[in-house]
């Protein structure tokens, strides 16, 4: 009964895929405004810490880190949350060598996606 309840408990702790992008969701709307007011305040600070977040994020997913190929079909959500963060930084850095002109176009792109793929049922 114990190894059931275990093998039960495990399998209840593995993320669904087809949740990824609700769930990328939920993180970048709760770090988007954290992020516009580091921005704003030009705390490099934030950035530091929402790094943190970050991978503690990917790791629960199984990206960054390690390879989940039940993800691939989600690359845009994978994308803003791997993006946000220098995109951020290259707002309040400019001249930073991560800071390329195409950047923020992409994130706000992948962002959008992501959105999209969240509202779907």
């Amino acid at each position: 009964m114990a190894f059931g309840a275990v093998l039960c408990v495990a399998a209840q702790a593995q993320p669904v895929p087809s949740d990824f992008p609700g769930a990328t969701m939920r993180f970048l709307n709760a770090e988007l405004p954290q992020m516009e007011v580091a921005v704003k305040e030009r705390d490099r600070d934030y950035f530091e810490q929402a790094m943190g977040r970050i991978m503690a994020f990917s790791e629960a997913w199984g990206f960054k880190t390690t390879a989940n190929p039940a993800l691939a079909q989600y690359a845009t959500c994978t994308d803003a949350v791997n993006d946000f963060v220098i995109v951020g930084l290259c707002r309040v850095m400019p001249k930073a060598s991560e800071c390329e002109p195409g950047l923020a176009p992409k994130f706000d792109a992948n962002l959008q996606r992501c959105r999209d793929l969240a509202s779907k049922p």
